[in-house]
């Protein structure tokens, strides 16, 4: 028999290390060839490390949670060979090699230690004279008894007590418990819970977590909102999607949005940046890379729809699309997840009166949706219903003062409530 050592993969260019989010294996699970043993992330892309050979898992070298650095040892497999000598490739070598959260021991495999046996103690019956107790008098328990009583939401009434003179115990306690007694009906629905759970944060959740507090700590956000008349954008759009084509995708409010941030990035183009605070260097970039900030079961991320200024809407409609459902499916790429110049991030109908979107760091602008909805407005002479939908847009005050802050949205206000002007060219 002989083993085999997995190390951490090269998962990208200039990807130094990795964040272990998953294991498919366990010591002593047998694997086959081509079979997945892991998951690793880096700039929220995932990725899968599947088994070249076929074995038995001896070991696992990190938990979930854990920083890998490329070509770590993360597993090994005995293998059916022949001269029954492991690979040159040997785990002490390995390690020396790898840099790891957390050291791990590899002398030999841990073997799982049996679990201290417990005796399995008799339930406690209580006397045949004392089958049901007495509720009309106050039972007899000591002041802890009572605290344990009230934090489990048990009526002491109904213990029976084996004790001194029916003195309920701690033990009758527990067998009361035990047996999964109905609550008094005072207690129903008012019963104190004191459990706490704890969840490791780990993968997705972390790195959304890590990219939260370096945007709040290092970036002064200012707020900025403004409603906007969206009725003739939308019956633009309905009657797009009406006369649309078998093979164009429905349009959204947001490849509108994308047009008119193009179209106003290219008058206000420090918008359309990212400041490098350590170096002190804005950087505006000619290209619109809009992200759009994506829920998925895992967490948030930002695709990113590159190129927008070279996209009719159309193709920004199919592109968001795709791209959405590469985000929730888990299948998006590195490089589609990262890169954006500005973001775009909406709650569709759950969008609320009003937010204050954090911005994607190093960005110097997000541009918040907000819900439509159908208000009454005045025109002069009456109240005429309105769909108004507000924008919530924050900026990087190191960079963007309120006065720019405020142009910019005027400006999408501007294409919003007159669609026509998003399809002029020049």
């Amino acid at each position: 028999m002989g083993e085999f050592i997995i190390k951490m993969p090269d998962v990208g260019e200039g990807v130094a290390e990795a964040e272990l989010v998953e294991w498919h294996v366990k010591p002593g699970d047998p694997v086959r060839e081509d079979m997945v043993l892991a998951a690793v992330m880096t700039d929220k892309a995932t990725v899968e490390i599947p088994s070249p050979v076929s074995g038995k898992v001896l070991w696992l070298g990190a938990e979930i949670g854990d920083t890998v650095a490329v070509r770590a040892p993360l597993v090994r497999i005995e293998t059916a060979g022949e001269d029954g000598e492991p690979p040159p490739d040997s785990v002490p070598e390995a390690l020396a090699e790898a840099v790891l959260e957390e050291p791990v021991a590899v002398s030999a495999p841990p073997t799982a230690k049996a679990p201290p046996k417990l005796e399995k103690a008799e339930p406690r019956q209580p006397p045949a004279a004392r089958e049901a107790p007495d509720t009309a008098k106050k039972p007899l328990a000591s002041p802890a008894v009572r605290l344990r009583a009230r934090e489990s939401g048990v009526d002491l009434r109904q213990v029976t007590g084996t004790g001194p003179a029916d003195r309920i115990t701690h033990e009758d306690l527990d067998l009361f418990v035990s047996r999964g007694a109905e609550p008094s009906p005072a207690q129903v629905g008012l019963v104190r819970k004191t459990a706490v759970e704890e969840i490791k944060m780990a993968g997705l959740r972390r790195r959304i977590a890590e990219k939260m507090s370096l945007s709040t700590s290092r970036i002064p956000h200012i707020t900025y909102v403004e409603e906007v008349d969206v009725t003739a954008l939308e019956d633009l759009r309905a009657l797009m999607n009406r006369d649309r084509k078998p093979d164009q995708p429905k349009l959204t409010i947001l490849p509108f949005l994308m047009r008119a941030l193009v179209r106003t990035v290219a008058e206000q183009p420090g918008v359309n940046a990212t400041f490098d605070d350590h170096a002190g260097i804005i950087h505006r970039h000619a290209a619109v890379h809009i992200g759009i900030a994506t829920q998925t079961p895992a967490g948030l991320t930002v695709p990113v729809v590159r190129h927008a200024e070279a996209r009719r809407i159309w193709d920004c409609a199919a592109e968001l699309n795709r791209l959405a459902d590469a985000a929730r499916t888990g299948t998006a790429t590195r490089d589609e997840l990262i890169g954006s110049t500005i973001t775009i991030s909406s709650l569709g109908a759950l969008g609320g009166i009003a937010s204050t979107p954090v911005i994607n760091h190093p960005e110097v602008a997000i541009v918040g949706v907000n819900k439509i909805a159908t208000r009454p407005i005045w025109d002069g002479a009456q109240f005429v219903p309105r769909k108004i939908m507000n924008l919530s847009s924050s900026f990087d005050h190191r960079v963007i003062d309120g006065w720019d802050a405020a142009t910019f949205v005027q400006r999408l206000k501007t294409l919003l409530e007159t669609p026509a002007l998003i399809f002029v060219e020049g």
